[in-house]
């Protein structure tokens, strides 16, 4: 699917391009009202196009909008699209767009209860992909032209998800003040690392943190390698993915994360290591990660406002018993049981992992730790 929406996209800059080519010799004021009958064959309903100019060096697209005709959810809107091609290739069979720019978009896209992401993609039936597919192979036997794409940016986004998979009420994120960059782009799609660049901000209750992501991507296969950094993100904006396994009361706290993220053939490897800042959790009769909230509140007063938990995440995202989410929030649980000095003995860490005989016995075992620091601390009055 997301294959298929790429491609509809590239086949709609190609549209766009030789639009530009022909503005050269035809007035554009009627462009809209031309064009927009074939880009809504190729994207499908919903789509809005509202201007379209022909500059010295581009070709401005203004007031894209993408709304779902069913629900009426508008995943999609841009203040103004500009594509620089390279007129040279027209000498050549081959498209050539020196840059295309997206200035100020706004992105909405959630994940349903039964985990399917739906966002501003093209989304089609069943039978219509197959037919696609199966014309693109026997397309691509005696096609010569390309679509080849230099850079690809984004200026000043924002991202709005919503996470509907988790317990109600669904998770929001947002990141705002989103730049973001991917170069040597090509269609027909070939095997290629294409260099990829993203900043921007994450908004919390009380302050905004930053994420940066720098690497590359093969978008045919997926395969990436990117670096990723997390800076004074706050840990309620996660409360939802947490939640399960949280009954204490977190009131503040922000975190700090880097990780070298690897996925080659859908599997992935993850190492890094995750910063715990002024962790302030309320003392009572509930528990963090099974932690009992007493005996974490006594541990983090000792280990002052850093807690740094090492962390490495394998597994096959291919494999439907694999749950990224879960096996994130084990290790951390696993390390952060040992940065704070819990003796647990980790001796198969899918017991860690849900499993009702797996949760009994770390609670045994943190209540007698438990126990423990009481009786040190006893001695020490």
């Amino acid at each position: 699917m997301r294959g298929i929406g790429m491609k509809k996209w590239l086949v709609l800059i190609g549209i766009f391009l030789v639009l530009f080519i022909g503005g050269y010799f035809v007035l554009t004021f009627y462009a809209v009202k031309f064009i927009q009958p074939y880009l809504q064959k190729v994207v499908g309903p919903g789509f809005i196009l509202e201007e379209m100019k022909v500059k010295n060096t581009y070709l401005s697209v203004r007031g894209i909008k993408y709304e779902d005709p069913q629900s009426k959810q508008r995943f999609l809107q841009t203040e103004e699209v500009r594509i620089y091609p390279s007129l040279f290739s027209l000498l050549k069979k081959t498209l050539h767009i020196k840059e295309f720019v997206i200035l100020q978009p706004s992105f909405f896209f959630f994940r349903s209860q039964e985990g399917i992401f739906v966002g501003p993609w093209v989304t089609m039936k069943k039978e219509k992909q197959e037919e696609e597919v199966s014309k693109e192979g026997e397309k691509q036997k005696g096609e010569s032209s390309q679509i080849q794409i230099d850079r690809i940016r984004i200026q000043k986004g924002s991202i709005d998800f919503e996470d509907r998979k988790v317990e109600e009420p669904p998770a929001h994120l947002k990141l705002s003040e989103l730049d973001f960059e991917i170069r040597d782009i090509r269609y027909p799609l070939a095997s290629s690392q294409s260099p990829i660049e993203l900043k921007g901000k994450m908004k919390g209750r009380t302050q905004e943190g930053s994420i940066t992501l720098k690497g590359w991507v093969n978008i045919k296969t997926m395969d990436l390698v990117t670096s990723l950094n997390i800076q004074e993100i706050e840990v309620k904006t996660f409360e939802p993915y947490y939640r399960k396994r949280v009954t204490a009361e977190i009131d503040s706290g922000y975190l700090n994360m880097e990780s070298k993220i690897t996925v080659n053939g859908k599997k992935i490897n993850a190492p890094g290591e995750l910063d715990l800042i002024h962790l302030q959790v309320k003392e009572g009769s509930g528990m963090v990660f099974w932690i009992p909230s007493k005996t974490l509140v006594s541990l983090l007063e000792q280990k002052g406002p850093h807690i740094k938990i090492p962390f490495l995440v394998k597994g096959n995202m291919g494999n439907p018993q694999f749950n990224l989410q879960e096996a994130f929030l084990t290790q951390i649980f696993i390390h952060l049981a040992e940065a704070l000095g819990i003796p647990i003995k980790v001796v198969d860490e899918t017991a860690f992992q849900g499993t009702l005989k797996g949760e009994k016995g770390i609670i045994e075992e943190l209540k007698s730790f438990e126990e423990l620091f009481k009786k040190k601390k006893e001695k020490k009055r």
